[in-house]
C-alpha cells in the first residue's frame, strides 16, 4: 500500500527524506514492519556521490540506510503502537549494537525492508525499543542491523 498522506503529515522528516515508497506488510502482533524502498540516483546523499564506474559505483548510501531504520522506527510506533508526533512523540536512536553491510545496493532494483521488533518497553511517557532490521535487493542481503531507539512524549511545559 502507499504510504497514508497522515503518515506522511504526522512524520517528523519531510516527504524527501522518508525515501520509503510502500508499506507491504504490517503486523501487529509479531511487531514487523515490510516496506518497499525505490533506488535511483536522486536518494539523499546517494546525489552527492563522486561516482566511478569501478572504483565507487553510485550504490544506495550507508548512512542513507541508516537513516531508512529510523524511517522504518517510526512506523513501527505509529501504525503498531499508535503514538503520533504531533501528540507529542518523538525518538531518538540510542544504540547500534551491529549493523553489517553485506552488499552495495545498487540502483534500479527496489530495497526490501523489513523492522522487526524484539523489545518494546512502553510507559505513560516513553517507550524503549529493540529492533532487527534486515534490508534485501533481488534476494541479495544488504543490510542487516540491531539498534535501539528511544521515544519520549515532549510537552511544552
Amino acid at each position: 500500500m502507499a504510504l497514508d498522506p497522515e503518515f506522511v503529515a504526522d512524520c517528523p522528516y519531510g516527504p524527501g527524506a522518508i525515501c520509503i515508497d510502500e508499506i507491504v506488510e504490517i503486523d501487529k502482533e509479531a511487531g514487523i514492519i515490510r516496506a518497499r524502498m525505490a533506488t535511483h540516483p536522486d536518494l539523499p546523499l546517494t546525489r552527492d556521490q563522486r561516482a566511478h564506474p569501478v572504483r565507487h559505483p553510485r550504490h544506495v548510501s550507508g548512512g542513507l540506510m541508516v537513516h531508512i531504520t529510523g524511517m522504518l522506527g517510526f512506523m513501527h510506533t505509529y501504525y503498531i503502537l499508535g503514538l503520533r508526533h504531533a501528540d507529542g512523540w518523538i525518538g531518538y536512536g540510542g544504540r547500534i549494537y551491529d549493523a553489517r553491510f553485506a552488499a552495495l545496493a545498487k540502483m534500479g532494483p527496489p530495497l526490501d525492508l523489513e523492522l522487526r521488533a524484539t523489545k518494546v518497553r512502553q510507559r505513560a511517557t516513553q517507550v524503549f525499543g529493540r529492533y532487527e532490521f534486515r534490508f534485501t535487493q533481488e534476494d541479495t542481503l544488504i543490510y542487516r542491523g540491531d539498534q535501539v531507539a528511544m521515544w519520549m512524549k515532549v510537552t511544552e511545559s
